[in-house]
């Protein structure tokens, strides 16, 4: 069993965020839903497959920052990735540094302001 079983990025606008993730790392949302009052836009998710199930998160609780946990998001071209995300407003926070010979990782930040890690193998 896998210990981290979900995970939620707060966010102060939902729809913004929507379209920052959605271009930066080419996923689509489907449709938003609240949860406890909050609203939440879930990443796809496959069951059966390596990872946790994730989700932007919208609500009175959910306050974006650059400090406390970071997540990484896995990426086939951290290069694609970086160049996108710099091109909608992102900031380079860690760059791009060799973890071994084939592990590659990064940090940015979102369009809410949270620290986000990629990473690519």
């Amino acid at each position: 069993m896998n210990l981290i079983a979900h995970v939620e990025i707060p966010v102060i606008d939902l729809e913004r965020a929507i379209l920052f993730y959605s271009a930066v790392f080419d996923v689509t949302f489907g449709e938003i839903v609240t949860i406890h009052d909050n609203r939440m836009a879930y990443f796809p998710f496959e069951e059966g497959k390596d990872g946790a199930s994730g989700a932007l998160a919208q609500g009175e609780t959910y306050v974006p920052t650059q400090d406390g946990a970071i997540i990484y998001l896995s990426v086939r071209d951290i290069d694609y990735v970086l160049a996108k995300a710099l091109a909608h407003g992102s900031a380079l926070l860690f760059p791009k540094t060799p973890v071994n010979e084939n592990i590659f990782v990064a940090e940015i930040s979102d369009s809410e302001g949270n620290r986000i890690a990629v990473q690519s193998a």
